[in-house]
């Protein structure tokens, strides 16, 4: 009986591998385990690939960002710089003007102060009041001579029509209807500095009177 079941063959089905060396190097369920480990790896590295070019992607943009702002803080900071030089100048420019008008305008009231020198020392020696009267006239000539070299102008009033933007009227005359409106004496001068009025003429205006039909 023992001689019969050693004469039968087995087969069995070997599952196990081995190498030349006469190794194991694992059954159908390992090499199973091994390719899933496989796919999986494999999807992990293209994963790991796909991130680390987003990662690279995004410090490039983030790089450049920080290149760009950079620029535009430097060129800020240029701008703010020629704005800033730019105002300087531009005060010094008219604060040069603005001294060298006072200046010039200092030179033209030089002239009227000699004037007023000379009417003086010509009343101590000579009590004339028609010398003095002329030397007066001729200090005011030389002081609106230098009022008129920096623009200032009168307001134009003896004769001309009354104008409320130019003329004060301090009181008002009987006159023909021809002069009804118009100015026909003036007690102080109006002056104006360009377009902008210095002060008004105090002026006397004319005004014509009514009459009654039966008159």
């Amino acid at each position: 009986m023992a001689k019969n079941i050693q004469n039968e063959d087995f087969h069995v089905k070997d599952k196990r591998r081995f190498n030349e060396n006469g190794e194991r190097i694992g059954d159908d369920a390992d090499l199973g385990e091994q390719n899933s480990e496989s796919v999986r790896s494999a999807r992990e590295i293209e994963l790991e690939t796909k991130l680390k070019a987003e990662t690279e992607r995004r410090e490039a943009a983030e790089s450049k960002l920080v290149g760009v702002q950079a620029k535009f803080d430097e060129a800020k900071a240029e701008l703010e710089k020629e704005t800033s030089e730019m105002r300087a100048r531009l005060i010094r420019t008219l604060e040069d003007r603005a001294s060298q008008s006072k200046f010039n305008f200092l030179q033209t009231l030089l002239p009227v102060l000699d004037n007023l020198n000379l009417a003086v020392s010509a009343s101590e020696n000579d009590a004339s009041v028609e010398n003095l009267r002329e030397g007066v006239k001729g200090v005011a000539r030389s002081f609106e001579h230098a009022l008129t070299s920096v623009g200032v102008e009168p307001v134009a009033a003896i004769g001309a029509e009354f104008d409320p933007e130019l003329h004060e009227a301090v009181d008002m005359v009987s006159v023909d209807k021809e002069q009804d409106g118009k100015i026909v004496a003036e007690y102080q001068r109006g002056y104006k500095f360009g377009d902008r009025l210095l002060r008004p003429a105090r002026v006397q205006v004319g005004k014509a009177m009514s009459h009654s039909a039966g008159e």
